[in-house]
């Protein structure tokens, strides 16, 4: 292994002088006990609070110690949010004195900022790191591969531990570093351990942290996002300096928020200006583009006149102010107590995004953020027999999320027996089994478990499997550049934009989008009225959809047609007559045949699993069709099925016809329609979904 003297005055990546500045972290860093424990261990696990540097400082100290440029090799970071791996990939460019997308890039869906024979440090997410494995299973391209925030336990990461613990063993070459922000890495270290009674080797960087006071609620309010508002408001007007960070759930209640604070905030100056300093409110979501993310690193505003009050920063933020960005200057936390968590129901094959209490080492890491500059406060809008309550962590993405995808990347790896897989934590019994079941019904799998020639084409789509099933068939019923552009509008963050003073316009100009027979279709129109648009801006702005959300669809669309025309998948166009319609449905109907839901009465009630589900206000049916599938199942105050379509049910029968085997169905309305429906059909035909 070769290593570098931290002394020079050349970066060995470029052959540039250091900047000063970097030749002062240079001289700091190998002073670190973690230099030489690197050196030393193949496998390592690392546990650093949040902002301990252990994100940005140790792939670069990786870098020194390894040079896996001077050997065609890349550092790989993994992250479990692409904000985390787009944010900290610009900063460490920035701190390296290097160019982001040359020597230091990223790779997140749709997004690759990377070049080829030039990047040696590559953060990405760890799914992209997952899709790399499917044709790559030995990851020969890297050097060290460094498993950040392990501690969130995606789905993904957990798979990337097993496979990287079995790359290690044939690939002695490779350095495998799993980073946590908690003490709890007993896990950790028995998995990766090199029998049963060893432990992989653990190091522990001591977090720059200061004292955090934490205030209970005495009682808790019903409504916690106006406590919330209410207590920044008070901090602001009653607390010393210092920035706020508050916790919510999602991007309507952050920006809700954002205007109850900065309204609260103009009140409080009205009535006594010399109290209170000038105060800005900045949100932060993962679907806010990296321009707007950046703004929660601007400094807060200047104080009005010398000596009056400072000026104060108020970040409004989701769970991943949590763990994947570190803001500095923030002395009090407002910690709501809930996060918007996905869980997926194998019984009706639908994943739900609901409300629900964090854990223990949540709230511990949300407190936490308010210590970093100073000592500093965490205002909990929850009691402490309430957090008493909660449990110690959030369960690992393996027990409660969709296995479809992750049951194909890892047969397409060539993983034989999924139920012997070496887990970390082992799925729960029945989710394995339905993960076959569905990617036999689509298609993908043959009856004895392996690919079908259909299935190898959609592991490789960067997509999950109903929607790759739809675009890979979708030239069968000559509308494949219409379906490419769906399934891209459908894998960006939500198109419509709905400001708070604004909603009536915003919704007229939704309806002069709007298609009756279905949202997906809905879709299509706006995108194709925006390209007719000339992509312009104030098209956007006019008609209340988001162009950043519009450019990202058309960045998606772009890689998934070049996918397309690599696989040979046709590109063809419907055109503008009037099958286009019917067309797009029956062809989404190939993917979405297990999504589908029966009108009886004033509800639907999905097929086989008999969920009684209502469709969401959002959906923009004209009459309520019998049938209809759904891309989305939310639970709020009800079951809500989102992103609705109208479909004819005997594409079902054709289409689908090993699922819809209705003669082994319990007796229903949706039994009696489709045997009414069967009975017309002057033959039977036979679909794509099981034959593959």
């Amino acid at each position: 292994m070769q290593t570098r003297r931290f002394d020079g005055t050349l970066n060995p990546f470029n052959n540039q002088p250091y900047s000063k500045q970097y030749r002062g972290i240079l001289r700091n860093r190998k002073e670190l006990p973690i230099y030489a424990h690197m050196t030393a261990n193949q496998i390592m696990i690392v546990v650093g609070e949040t902002g301990s540097g252990k994100t940005t400082q140790i792939p670069q100290l990786v870098c020194h110690l390894d040079v896996p440029h001077s050997r065609g090799k890349i550092v790989a970071c993994t992250q479990p949010r692409r904000i985390a791996a787009m944010s900290v990939a610009k900063r460490v460019a920035d701190e390296m004195d290097l160019t982001l997308g040359k020597e230091v890039g990223y790779s997140v869906r749709f997004d690759d900022m990377t070049e080829p024979g030039t990047t040696f440090l590559k953060y990405m997410t760890d799914g992209m790191l997952l899709r790399e494995a499917m044709s790559d299973p030995d990851l020969s391209r890297y050097s060290t591969v460094i498993l950040d925030e392990a501690h969130e336990r995606t789905l993904a990461t957990d798979i990337l531990m097993g496979l990287l613990k079995d790359v290690t063993k044939r690939r002695p070459d490779l350095r495998l570093i799993i980073t946590s922000a908690t003490l709890d890495t007993h896990k950790f270290q028995q998995y990766f351990g090199t029998d049963e009674h060893s432990l992989a080797p653990l190091f522990v960087i001591q977090g720059r942290t200061h004292p955090v006071e934490v205030i209970h609620a005495q009682e808790q309010e019903p409504d916690y996002i106006t406590d919330a508002i209410r207590t920044v408001l008070r901090i602001h007007r009653m607390e010393g300096e210092g920035d706020i960070l508050l916790f919510l759930t999602g991007q309507e209640e952050v920006d809700n928020a954002c205007k109850g604070i900065m309204t609260g905030a103009q009140d409080l100056l009205k009535q006594n200006p010399s109290a209170v300093g000038p105060l800005v409110c900045i949100p932060l979501y993962a679907s806010l583009d990296a321009e707007q993310q950046e703004r929660v690193f601007d400094p807060p505003p200047p104080r009005r006149n010398p000596g009056g009050p400072a000026g104060r920063k108020v970040v409004v933020s989701t769970n991943i102010a949590e763990t994947s960005t570190t803001v500095d200057g923030i002395v009090y936390v407002v910690d709501s107590g809930v996060s918007k968590q996905s869980v997926y129901n194998p019984r009706i094959r639908v994943e739900s995004l609901s409300v629900s209490p964090i854990s223990k080492a949540s709230a511990k890491q949300r407190a936490g953020r308010a210590g970093r500059t100073k000592p500093g406060k965490c205002f909990r809008l929850y009691t402490e027999k309430e957090f008493k309550a909660f449990k110690d962590q959030d369960p690992p993405g393996i027990l409660r999320g969709n296995l479809d995808s992750t049951v194909l990347a890892l047969v397409k790896i060539g993983t034989r027996d999924l139920v012997q897989f070496d887990y970390i934590d082992s799925p729960a019994p029945e989710t394995l089994p339905r993960a076959l079941a569905t990617l036999n019904y689509l298609g993908a799998l043959d009856n004895e478990g392996d690919l079908t020639v259909l299935g190898i084409t959609m592991a490789e789509l960067p997509l999950d499997p109903q929607l790759a099933k739809a675009l890979v068939v979708s030239p069968e019923f000559g509308c494949s550049v219409e379906i490419l552009t769906i399934v891209s509008m459908l894998s960006v963050p939500n198109v419509w934009v709905r400001p708070t003073n604004q909603r009536l316009e915003a919704d007229r100009a939704r309806a002069s989008l709007t298609i009756p027979d279905g949202d997906h279709l809905t879709l299509l129109n706006v995108y194709d009225k925006w390209v007719r648009n000339s992509r312009r801006s104030n098209w956007s702005w006019n008609n209340y959809v988001s162009q950043r959300s519009l450019l990202e669809a058309e960045q998606a669309r772009c890689q998934l047609e070049s996918l397309m025309i690599r696989f040979d998948i046709e590109l063809v166009s419907a055109g503008k007559g009037p099958g286009l319609h019917k067309r797009v449905r029956e062809a989404l109907a190939c993917g979405f045949f297990m999504q589908v839901a029966h009108k009886e009465g004033r509800a639907y009630v999905t097929v086989k699993d008999n969920q009684k589900v209502f469709i969401h206000p959002s959906c923009g049916l004209g009459d309520k069709p019998e049938w209809v599938l759904f891309n989305e199942f939310v639970l709020t105050s009800r079951p809500f099925i989102r992103t609705v379509t109208a479909i004819d049910p005997e594409w079902l029968l054709g289409e689908a016809a090993s699922y819809y085997d209705i003669d082994n169905w319990k007796d229903g309305e949706a039994k009696r329609s489709l045997m009414r429906t069967r009975n017309q059909l002057p033959t039977q035909t036979s679909g794509h979904s099981s034959e593959g």
